[in-house]
């Protein structure tokens, strides 16, 4: 899998396009000078096969692998690499985006690049509820594992964790929309500072969405909808009049759709919807790796466990398969404990640990990379609008 950095370094579009097709030249461009109609061809040809051989690798996942965490975290190393290719191929063919059809194909992409920052706001706060999640199992682990004997105190402790978490999980099923107790999002520093007051937060619940950054009453299956509102393989006379790029830009739009798509999945969030249009053309290189992703991850959103799920991510359903066995346990227990049950018990928290682990491990690199792609929407949609003459204070 491909690797990238989250620090938001990237290069403006004009020097790091420069720097990439220096190399391109050195490697398959042999014409000096401007980039003529065949080298157009060949890197929006290029593109479009990286585009498939990243997607096959995903596609290619396990079943225990598809919608881990580090699935999720693949899938959007995946659209940063393919986010950056797609700028160099804008400013290889910077001249064409001004003239029809192109100003609109590239200015219906740009619409739903700002529907994605939505999304990835949105997800930043579903990954800080997970967190929250996170921390009550490092209750019940503080509560029940090494020590010596477990006594009522232990137990009432992890159970009264383990109640609060189920309540979370089930209040997050049942409302399946977010209020906010924290004034976060992607633009502002992470202060101390709470929205409102103790009481006002524990009136809205602990496991609310926990920022203010998408408002109450948005959706992200309407959201989804939108993006994919309209959204067709470019027509014969459009990818002859753009010299192709009409692909390489359906191509992106597909990507972006298909990604913000798998983080509603996976990720808790406001109003979570997956029945949006997406029906892509088998002609297209990466039409079937694209589409596998698709398919087999609302088929797993089918299954009769997964049915109601607040989230498809595969910790997420561990950490809820797993609470409510333990809590099963714990209600089962009489004291004082036999050896038999305390072994029980204390093998049953082995378990959670691992998850914990797992849980601790990625969501911060997680959170990290959805706050990169964010930045790299916006950076790419800035560009593309200024090289048109179109700034986004003169839209």
């Amino acid at each position: 899998m491909p690797t990238t950095d989250y620090q938001g370094s990237a290069s403006p579009l004009t020097s790091f396009g420069r720097s990439i097709l220096s190399i391109r030249r050195d490697q398959g461009h042999t014409m000096e000078g401007s980039h003529d109609a065949s080298s157009h061809e060949m890197d929006i040809e290029m593109f479009q096969k990286q585009v498939a051989e990243q997607f096959n690798e995903l596609s290619s996942a396990g079943v225990d692998e598809l919608l881990s965490l580090s699935w999720v975290r693949n899938l959007l190393d995946v659209f940063i690499c393919c986010q950056e290719e797609f700028r160099i191929v804008l400013f290889n063919n910077k001249g064409c985006l001004s003239k029809p059809p192109m100003d609109r194909l590239i200015g219906e992409f740009y619409e739903r690049s700002v529907k994605a920052l939505d999304v990835c706001n949105a997800i930043r706060d579903g990954i800080e509820q997970v967190r929250q999640w996170e921390k009550l199992l490092d209750i019940v682990i503080c509560a029940l594992d090494n020590q010596k004997t477990l006594g009522e105190g232990q137990i009432r402790r992890a159970k009264k964790a383990l109640i609060d978490l189920l309540i979370g999980m089930l209040d997050e099923k049942e409302s399946n929309a977010a209020l906010a107790h924290r004034n976060r999002s992607f633009g502002r520093k992470s202060g101390g500072g709470g929205g409102g007051s103790s009481k006002d937060q524990k009136n809205l619940g602990h496991f609310r969405s926990l920022s203010w950054s998408v408002s109450r009453s948005w959706s992200a299956s309407k959201q989804l909808q939108a993006m994919g509102y309209n959204m067709s393989a470019p027509r014969a006379n459009e990818v002859m009049a753009t010299n192709g790029l009409a692909m390489a830009v359906y191509t992106m739009s597909s990507v972006l759709l298909l990604v913000m798509w798998a983080l509603v999945a996976a990720i808790p969030c406001q109003d979570r919807g997956l029945q949006i249009h997406f029906s892509i053309p088998r002609n297209y290189v990466w039409a079937t790796s694209i589409t596998s992703i698709h398919e087999r991850i609302l088929e797993e959103s089918k299954k009769k466990e997964r049915k109601n799920a607040c989230g498809l991510l595969k910790e997420i359903f561990q950490t809820e398969k797993w609470t409510q066995q333990m809590n099963e346990m714990l209600d089962s227990l009489q004291f004082p404990l036999t050896e038999e049950k305390e072994a029980e018990v204390r093998e049953k928290v082995e378990e959670l640990k691992v998850v914990f682990q797992t849980l601790k491990d990625g969501l911060y690199p997680l959170e990290r990379q959805v706050r990169e792609v964010f930045h790299r929407i916006v950076r790419s949609r800035t560009e593309g609008l200024d090289s048109l003459g179109r700034g986004p204070g003169s839209e």
